[in-house]
């Protein structure tokens, strides 16, 4: 049976830690939310909107007497947070997050809290929209989406499972992995994307021409391209933080991206069509296949 969380700490009351707070409401699993943030406005809206109990600006206020924390604060945060709630932290309380990257917020625990490594479950719920703040939020985000939890040798069975069962009560589906390999998948599958979609909205915007460009944008450019509103802040420091896994990411995909052009260049229909399916099989069978 899933452990019902007494008090709740949301550090960073957002999107993400938003939904989660509605989720684990909606399913009946947490008697009390505390929303930690620096936006006044922000913390008063979700209080209206029934998504937190009461707020605090400070962390170490925030976790006093807590349960079970989540940091759901841009990386480039994570470490002030870490040194915030070292002191303050209840000793038999948990912590987790939602970062993206997850190698840069274990060396911020170790670097600003180590006593807390025991007690801190890294995980990484897959998960978001382009949309961000408190009114972004809802309960159903995590509906069979993908969370993984990225335990560290210092985690209990028991912090681990606790972590799980707190996410499965929003609906998720969870899988573990090891911290460096997930920083890799990431890379990949999200960093990578999004790294495309930025660049691409930026050369265009810099073109003389732009107004005229995106004035007719079709459908296939507003899909692919959407990504491109999300937080600038959050994205600048997911991609310091996985710099070592997304740069070659990178780099790997300018090459083919050269490839490419050669062989539109030389008109190869053949190479471009052995392309074009290879890529299409892939997308179908790996993406749209998966449940």
């Amino acid at each position: 049976m899933t452990r019902k969380i007494r008090r709740l700490v949301v550090i960073g009351v957002g999107l993400i830690g938003g939904s989660l707070a509605r989720a684990l409401r909606k399913a009946g699993q947490v008697d009390e939310i505390v929303g930690c943030g620096r936006g006044k406005a922000n913390l008063e809206e979700a209080v209206a909107l029934g998504v937190i109990d009461r707020y605090t600006h400070e962390i170490g206020d925030a976790v006093d007497d807590a349960d079970l924390v989540f940091l759901a604060v841009p990386l480039g945060a994570m470490r002030d947070a870490f040194a915030a709630m070292r002191d303050r932290l209840p000793a038999d309380a948990i912590v987790t997050d939602g970062g993206s990257a997850k190698g840069s917020v274990v060396e911020d625990c170790r670097a600003a809290a180590p006593q807390l490594l025991a007690r801190f479950v890294p995980g990484h719920p897959i998960a978001g929209t382009e949309n961000s703040g408190v009114a972004a939020s809802f309960a159903e985000l995590y509906h069979n989406r993908r969370v993984i939890l990225t335990p560290l040798e210092t985690n209990s069975p028991e912090s681990v499972q606790r972590i799980r069962e707190m996410w499965h009560a929003c609906g998720a589906d969870v899988t573990e992995m090891t911290v460096g390999h997930h920083d890799e998948v990431l890379a990949a599958t999200s960093h990578l994307p999004h790294m495309l979609a930025f660049g691409l909205v930026d050369m265009l915007a810099r073109m003389k021409e732009n107004d005229e460009i995106f004035r007719y944008a079709a459908g296939g450019f507003r899909d692919f391209t959407r990504i491109a509103s999300s937080n600038p802040v959050m994205w600048r420091d997911i991609c310091i933080a996985n710099r070592q896994a997304l740069g070659p990411m990178l780099s790997a995909f300018a090459g083919e991206l050269e490839l490419l052009a050669m062989r539109i260049g030389d008109a190869d229909g053949d190479a471009l069509l052995e392309i074009f399916e290879r890529a299409k099989a892939a997308r179908d069978r790996y993406v749209d296949g998966l449940k």
